[in-house]
């Protein structure tokens, strides 16, 4: 009866023993966040650990580097899985080439939209008019296309 007590005994202070050297999950948080901030691209990652799950959130500049933090969490002690919320932003669209013409262009057909006379090419910054236009229109055309700002107005109109 001694001998079951006293095995009995040391089966709960083993287990209870076994039990309290597990890692705890703020143990476990620190060295995940010590190990991800050692890397550069890394540190910006944020991190929760509940029941020995680590979850790593935040933004990494590619699929190598979320892949990488995935890694160095799942090798810190105490770490049973990984949950990576990491995401990774879709690379930026390709350029558009916009030139000052183009945008020129629009300004320019913009301002003639009521006179139907009148039309104009834009070149290198340049707009050359031509066609016909009443004398009394000419200013206002001239105006509003010298507020575009183009490097010249080429006025080959035909005044009536």
């Amino acid at each position: 009866m001694k001998i079951t007590k006293v095995l009995m005994a040391v089966a709960i202070v083993t287990t209870t023993g076994f039990l309290s050297c597990k890692p705890k999950d703020a143990d476990i948080k620190s060295a995940v966040e010590a190990k991800l901030n050692a890397k550069p691209d890394m540190s910006g990652t944020m991190v929760s650990v509940t029941d020995g799950v680590a979850t790593i959130s935040g933004e990494c500049k590619d699929e190598t580097c979320k892949a990488d933090c995935e890694k160095l969490t799942s090798e810190v002690k105490g770490v049973k899985s990984v949950v990576n919320n990491l995401t990774v932003p879709p690379p930026p669209p390709p350029p558009v080439a916009v030139t000052v013409d183009d945008t020129l262009k629009s300004g320019v057909n913009d301002a003639l939209k009521d006179f139907t006379t009148v039309t104009a090419e834009v070149i290198d910054g340049v707009v050359t008019l031509t066609g016909t236009i009443k004398k009394t229109e000419l200013p206002k055309v001239m105006m509003a296309l010298s507020s575009l700002k183009p490097k010249k107005i080429e006025n080959k109109l035909t005044v009536k």
